[in-house]
């Protein structure tokens, strides 16, 4: 190695052991290969800033803020207790002395720790419903207004809504619930044709899309397409300060911004069901057709005699809660956006966990209060 290359050696003087440093202490030096391993191990071997060793740095030809903190750190950022340096070494040493961040000692989290964290999260969680309860009261007392005066009402703004919400989500949802129909089918065929209980595929497909699958399907697909794109337009509005402009001109939020997304919703969703379930019922169609032999024309007569119209109002009325949930989440979390991007980030990533996940729960709660209707 040459003479440029950074190393270590321990002498012994008649004053004690002396660690002396050669060569040059830059970046540039360190990170050559054949040069930092057996620089790495000279260290290992080395004392540390504790030690009654003197530290020899005088053969050190070229010493940067790298090398400078790396002696830093191997001396348990401290100094040593016998140093022997140049002034402008004494120098480097001293700005990484001042600009070193003290790294904190890794302690195992306690109990109380634990606890603490806890109690953070249900206030949070207790946060969030506040926030809620207070959307649901206003959209009520907004649609009081509107009752009062309909021709104040901002119906551009609704339209707007279902055309972007309902209209453009048409072929998505056509795609996935067709696709769906068809995995149910084929996979339902499979079993049935074991015991000669082919027309019964009918009775499984109408009862199962109609009643649960249509429905969260369809809400699901909205909760992450629509859903995070209102959190997404509201936090965007923060970032860009537009609500607290809408403030000061006295533009009520929840009359503007929630109520009309709320409604339009509130109209897509059975629309947008309606379709998913229409499309899901063709694809399992097609396949009980290829697969059972089951022609069309019997699959539209024993539809209406295996599903009862009951099992189509219920998942109508679904429809309806989802949708309005899904608005309230959303404008919810968009409105609690922080004025910055890794904010708004997270806003809209809450709010599709959050919509689905709600949706999920609620379609549980309809599915056994109204375990007796339609079945």
């Amino acid at each position: 190695m040459g003479e440029s290359t950074p190393s270590i050696r321990r002498d012994d003087t008649p004053q004690g052991g002396s660690v002396v440093a050669t060569g040059d202490w830059t970046a540039a030096s360190l990170t050559a290969v054949a040069a930092w391993k057996p620089l790495r191990d000279a260290l290992s071997a080395s004392p540390k800033g504790g030690a009654p060793e003197t530290w020899d740095l005088r053969g050190i030809t070229r010493l940067d803020h790298v090398g400078a903190q790396l002696l830093w750190n191997h001396w348990g950022r401290r100094w040593p207790a016998k140093l022997e340096a140049e002034a402008p070494q004494r120098a480097v040493l001293k700005h990484v002395e001042q600009y070193s961040v003290e790294q904190p000692a890794e302690q195992r989290p306690s109990w109380k720790s634990h606890y603490l964290a806890l109690g953070a999260r249900l206030m949070l969680l207790v946060d969030h419903l506040k926030d809620l309860v207070r959307l649901v009261g206003q959209l009520f007392l907004d649609l009081l207004k509107l009752a009062r005066a309909p021709h104040e009402g901002p119906w551009r703004d609704v339209s707007g809504h279902l055309y972007h919400i309902g209209a453009t989500a048409m072929p998505i949802t056509a795609l996935v619930g067709f696709l769906i129909g068809v995995v149910l089918a084929y996979l339902t065929s499979q079993q049935l044709r074991q015991f000669g209980a082919d027309a019964f595929i009918v009775d499984i497909l109408g009862l199962s899309l109609i009643r649960e699958l249509g429905p969260v399907l369809a809400a699901v697909l909205i909760a992450g397409r629509s859903g995070s794109a209102i959190t997404a337009q509201i936090g965007v509005m923060r970032v860009t300060e537009e609500l607290d402009a809408m403030r000061v001109m006295g533009i009520p939020h929840g009359f503007r911004l929630v109520m009309p997304r709320a409604m339009a919703l509130a109209v897509a969703m059975p629309l947008i069901t309606v379709w998913t379930t229409l499309a899901a019922l063709m694809g399992g169609m097609l396949a009980a057709d290829l697969s059972l032999g089951i022609t069309p024309n019997f699959f539209f007569t024993a539809l209406p005699k295996a599903v009862e119209f009951s099992n189509l109002a219920l998942a109508l009325s679904k429809s309806v809660v989802f949708g309005v949930l899904i608005a309230l989440i959303g404008c919810h979390y968009g409105l609690r956006v922080e004025p910055n991007t890794e904010s708004l980030g997270q806003g809209t990533t809450a709010s599709v966990v959050t919509s689905i996940t709600v949706v999920i729960l609620v379609d549980a709660l309809f599915a056994v209060v109204f375990k007796g209707v339609g079945v």
